[in-house]
């Protein structure tokens, strides 16, 4: 008798496992469209730019001239010295390029270092409104997330004061970001510095700061790297990348820069899970940090004007308040005042009624309820017209 086949299922660590809505949202958009409808898509977190050209030939140059092959696993070691060289230009900060890691996208940073922390009866500390992969992983390795609000009365920056206070004898990591998604926050020098100093009482704990968007300030602001600070880096991991900077989010690309008693454990684990990053790509990310930086500028300034646009826009919607963000490039107005008692039904009519692609505060926390947020990587003459719907949308009756 042949026995029962019995349904396959993952282990139960992946029942804990979450995902990132604006996937979903980009793939309901997609669907919308397909059939016909006009959709705007201020949902997806990528610049509407093409990669610069000089980036485009060095990766084509340097599939041309045989680059087909595996790379060392830790990246090729011309590209980490620009990494280090980058760090030096920008902070005048003298980093090892030993200690620097090239991996396939930002998420992999984040996800390793999660992994290597994170175990039942541990505690991690993030961000809330914040990247949805720190809850979703820390859930997976079993650790137990901690939420460390972000205020709109703060600009959204980090409150020092209360993250320490979360801090227990089980916290095992501090996630930071800063320029901030979903919110835009910025958080002010002096935060980062009475943090710093108050993490001397808490020799046991690691640092995760996700500075994807460090080049995305706007009114003057100047970034502040937790690679500044000499007393932490025995315990910091710095996750950056190429994807937003550089417009390259498909290429998959990022870097990280690790602890020395860290770094061959997260080598390891890049053995075990990705061998090495695309090499081409790789000599790809290299033109852009030794090539022209005026690209960065151009990119920056556009979104400074679209800023401006969306914000002063959201503003004049019924019911609607919205913090002028400083950083990366997401608006993260307040809804609570439209009568819409859920962000993300709001967010579903938006896109099913207006057309209008947006993402609900609660996809980046449990603190993100009376939020949306909308991602101005899109030309100004769309969001200009995604504006128009969403005030035509919010003035009629709804169930909301």
């Amino acid at each position: 008798m042949t026995p029962a086949r019995l349904p396959l299922h993952p282990v139960a660590a992946f029942d804990r496992i979450g995902e990132e809505n604006a996937f979903a949202v980009l793939a309901r958009a997609a669907a919308l469209a397909a059939q016909g409808r006009d959709i705007i898509n201020l949902g997806i977190g990528q610049p509407d730019f093409s990669t610069p050209g000089h980036i485009v030939e060095a990766a084509i140059k340097a599939l041309h001239e045989g680059q087909h092959g595996y790379t060392p696993s830790v990246g090729i070691q011309p590209l980490r010295e620009a990494v280090a060289g980058d760090i030096h230009r920008r902070f005048g900060l003298d980093i090892d390029p030993g200690r620097v890691m090239i991996v396939p996208g930002g998420k992999v940073t984040m996800f390793s270092a999660i992994l290597m922390l994170g175990e039942p009866g541990a505690e991690i500390l993030y961000p809330d409104p914040g990247f949805p992969i720190y809850r979703s992983m820390i859930e997976f390795t079993g650790a137990t997330p901690i939420p460390v609000p972000v205020r709109e009365e703060n600009g959204f920056g980090f409150s020092a004061t209360e993250a320490l206070s979360l801090i227990t004898e089980r916290t095992r990591l501090v996630i930071l970001n800063s320029p901030a998604n979903p919110t835009g926050g910025v958080t002010p020098k002096a935060e980062i510095d009475a943090f710093v100093a108050g993490l001397a009482n808490h020799p046991h704990v690691a640092i995760l700061s996700d500075e994807i968007y460090d080049q995305f300030l706007f009114d003057g602001e100047a970034h502040t790297t937790l690679l500044a600070y000499p007393e932490i880096r025995d315990r910091l991991i710095l996750l950056n990348g190429w994807s937003k900077t550089y417009a390259m989010t498909g290429w998959r690309l990022g870097w990280a820069l690790w602890p020395e008693g860290l770094f061959d454990a997260a080598r390891k684990l890049a053995v075990n899970a990705w061998s090495c990053v695309n090499a081409p790509a790789q000599f790809g990310a290299l033109a852009a940090l030794t090539g022209p930086q005026d690209c960065v500028a151009e990119m920056v300034a556009e979104f400074d004007r679209r800023r401006h646009l969306v914000v002063d826009g959201l503003n004049a919607l019924p019911g609607v308040r919205c913090a002028v963000s400083k950083g990366a490039f997401y608006a993260f107005p307040n809804i609570s005042g439209t009568g819409w008692r859920s962000a993300k039904a709001l967010a579903t009519a938006l896109l099913d009624e207006a057309g209008v692609a947006t993402i609900g505060g609660p996809d980046f926390g449990v603190f993100g309820e009376g939020y949306i947020r909308l991602s101005y990587a899109n030309s100004a003459a769309n969001i200009s017209r995604a504006l128009e719907r969403m005030d035509a949308f919010l003035r009629k009756p709804s169930a909301g």
